[in-house]
């Protein structure tokens, strides 16, 4: 039986794909299901959620800096979950559900915490989270309408959490020199969110354009396919009648 390969991988840099090689190694020797480390990746991310909640201005601003880093704990996991998969011959179809699901989860309990850290007003999180959410699901219908998974555009998983890094690390810079952490109307993560409601807004508008030209292609080879279909047949027809 052939061994189940995505037809859809995120393109993820080689050196940063090198870093989770031993983690595999040992993931795969001791049967660690990359079920388990998509579940893992959930919890990073709830971890990164309640950093942001707990670090308000009163309480606890140094947690901006363990924030991003768990966010990023959780991007590596995203990543070391599909290695192990496939390292260890356990991809499959049901694999990549469990493997997106919990993204989604992630990115919402992310958002949500930096919504109630009292950095900026929470819509403003909320609303990112909803881009996100429905930038990841245009690029999910490319793959189920059109047979690719579509990671293109400027705000895609690992760009949305580079952005709450700098949002969160600019904002504690700012409190610790003793600034405020408003421009004009808006806080830093105010405009931090709004930068990726911007850029998921450009993201899925392109993937939407790329999934799109995909069906219109193959729509076109249809039609020849057809065409031509249809000329065999009256070439045939033609051979017979002279026969």
């Amino acid at each position: 039986m052939a061994t189940y390969r995505p037809t859809s991988r995120r393109p993820i840099a080689a050196l940063f794909r090198r870093t989770a090689d031993l983690a595999v190694r040992w993931c795969v020797a001791r049967g660690v299901h990359p079920d388990a480390v998509s579940y893992a990746s959930v919890a990073a991310a709830g971890a990164a959620a309640l950093c942001f909640g707990l670090s308000g201005p009163s309480r606890l601003p140094w947690l901006l800096v363990v924030a991003p880093l768990l966010c990023h704990v959780r991007l590596w996991m995203n990543m070391l979950d599909g290695m192990v998969a496939l390292a260890s011959g356990k991809a499959s179809r049901r694999g990549e559900i469990l493997n997106d699901l919990p993204d989604r989860v992630s990115d919402v309990l992310i958002f949500v915490g930096v919504a109630h850290g009292g950095w900026c007003h929470p819509l403003w999180a909320y609303w990112a989270a909803v881009f996100a959410l429905l930038t990841a699901y245009v690029g999910t219908l490319g793959q189920a309408v059109a047979g690719r998974r579509e990671f293109s555009g400027v705000m895609s998983k690992p760009w949305r959490l580079v952005a709450l890094h700098v949002g969160a690390w600019v904002t504690l810079a700012l409190v610790w020199l003793g600034r405020d952490t408003a421009i004009g109307r808006m806080t830093v993560l105010d405009l931090t969110c709004a930068a990726v409601i911007a850029g998921c807004a450009q993201t899925i508008v392109v993937r939407l354009r790329s999934t799109l030209r995909l069906l219109g292609e193959a729509e076109r080879q249809e039609r020849q396919d057809s065409k031509a279909g249809r000329e065999n047949v009256v070439a045939t027809d033609a051979t017979d009648e002279h026969r």
